[in-house]
């Protein structure tokens, strides 16, 4: 399940402060700032999605995120490779060192890291 743009703001705070109350929440949006209804709304949505969970204390919510950041992510990339690349990581990687404008010292980067985890796959 996904996060529509908007979630995903809410969401970015929410991994930024790993527990917040409202109030404070609204506080991370820039001005002008969106209703306390329009973050509420939000916050159900994606309780229900299974992303954001509370704890109540007396009237206030204290709430926080039920997925990290990096699992998200990784299953975000991981469907556009799916959806976008016939689920070939190798195109994927075709397209992501052609055709964006990555930097020589960017692509050197990139190898590196790719050449780490090779080198970490390979003794186990």
């Amino acid at each position: 399940m996904s996060l529509t743009k908007a979630e995903e703001q809410l969401m970015e705070y929410l991994w930024q402060k790993e527990k917040v109350f409202m109030k404070d929440l609204i506080e991370c949006f820039p001005d002008p700032k969106p209703a306390t209804t329009t973050v509420a709304t939000l916050l159900k949505r994606m309780q229900d999605k299974g992303f954001v969970a509370y704890t109540l204390y007396g009237n206030s919510r204290e709430y926080y995120p039920l997925v990290e950041k990096k699992d998200y992510f990784s299953k975000h990339v991981n469907g556009i490779i799916k959806n976008f690349f016939n689920d070939s990581v190798a195109q994927f990687g075709s397209f992501f060192a052609r055709d964006t404008s990555m930097s020589t010292k960017e692509l050197e980067e990139l190898r590196s890291i790719i050449d780490e985890e090779i080198k970490r796959k390979q003794n186990g």
